[in-house]
């Protein structure tokens, strides 16, 4: 995070305003062969509108022609809405594949009122796909969901 972006409030850093909070919970999969799965985290309009990306987990560390983005297009529907225009690493977006456990994930305060589709996807290496939807208000979001396979629980509480 940069220097520019926080506020001295009391003697304590205080971190960029957010509208709420996202859990993604990537479970444990008892496999003989696991890869941490590309996740992809993005916002749309329900009237309508381009898509905007919250986060995004992909393998950070590869090098070469394509490094790790060689399989974002596995995120299908991600890579549909507006994935394969976006350029990566994006600041405050990109991040490294994360292992089975439950993350949070700031949904900014920039977004406008109104209506929206959450969507959080997965996609592993010999593994398999999974899309997990949920409507979402804003100001004031707060849902539930939950993946199959790919995915655990997916909620959305206000700040």
């Amino acid at each position: 995070m940069r220097a520019s972006n926080l506020v001295l409030l009391s003697g304590v850093l205080a971190g960029p305003a957010v509208a709420g909070t996202i859990t993604v919970t990537v479970p444990a999969i008892k496999v003989a062969e696991y890869h941490r799965p590309y996740v992809a985290v993005w916002l749309e309009p329900v009237g309508g509108g381009a898509a905007r990306t919250i986060a995004l987990w992909y393998e950070t560390k590869k090098t070469g022609k394509d490094a790790g983005t060689k399989y974002l297009a596995d995120l299908r529907a991600w890579w549909r809405k507006g994935g394969r225009t976006m350029t990566v690493p994006a600041d405050g977006v990109s991040g490294a594949t994360r292992a089975p456990g439950t993350y949070k994930i700031a949904l900014p305060a920039n977004i406008k009122p109104g209506q929206y589709v959450l969507n959080v996807e997965a996609a592993r290496e010999t593994g398999g796909r999974e899309l997990v939807t949920m409507p979402l208000t804003v100001p004031n979001p707060n849902a539930k969901g939950s993946g199959k396979s790919e995915l655990g629980a997916v909620t959305v509480s206000a700040r």
